[in-house]
């Protein structure tokens, strides 16, 4: 990873790291009637509701990690056109 991207994608991922647990706090308060998270160690829980939890995380920051990635990362396409672009302002000069 150059290190402008870098620059660019760690403030960006922190913050939507951030946004993206209290996004899951949210969805998971109206999943379980207000009630907070489960912790795997909570032994007051079930199973279901842990396992539940954690894949809701999991998918959760799955996308916030998606969207980040893309957001940052130019794509095949774009880096072509550059190229393409570099290579006629060369011929050009």
């Amino acid at each position: 990873m150059d290190g402008r991207k870098l620059l660019i994608a760690k403030p960006i991922g922190m913050a939507a790291g951030a946004a993206g647990g209290a996004a899951f706090k949210t969805i998971w308060r109206r999943v379980d009637a207000g009630r907070d998270v489960p912790r795997a160690q909570d032994g007051g829980r079930s199973w279901r509701a842990v396992l539940i939890a954690a894949a809701l995380q999991g998918a959760v920051f799955a996308v916030i990690h998606a969207v980040v990635e893309r957001a940052t990362t130019p794509h095949p396409a774009e880096a072509d056109l550059a190229a393409a672009e570099q290579t006629k302002a060369r011929k050009r000069s």
